[in-house]
């Protein structure tokens, strides 16, 4: 799975800028600005830590059904699960 960190606590300025969020083209570790926000492509995370971080009575879960994506809310940050498509090579 992708992930990107979101840095603000301010859920409402985060639903704001969310679709912008995923717009934004970032290389892997590459952070940006989107409204004074900054974002970072955080790379690959294994499915462990999603599932772990599930677990913590201090992390807030949301789902994008229709777009298969997770996110996260915890402290300061929000991070963006996105599925990785994979690539079949023949």
């Amino acid at each position: 799975m992708k992930c990107i960190s979101v840095y603000t606590s301010d859920f409402e300025l985060f639903s704001d800028i969310y679709e912008k969020i995923l717009e934004t083209p970032l290389q892997e570790n590459e952070e940006k600005l989107v409204e004074g926000v900054t974002v970072s492509e955080s790379g690959g995370v294994p499915e462990n830590y999603l599932n772990r971080m599930k677990q913590r009575p201090e992390v807030v879960v949301m789902k994008v059904r229709d777009k298969d994506i997770t996110i996260l809310q915890h402290r300061d940050v929000f991070e963006i699960f996105i599925p990785e498509r994979e690539s079949v090579v023949h």
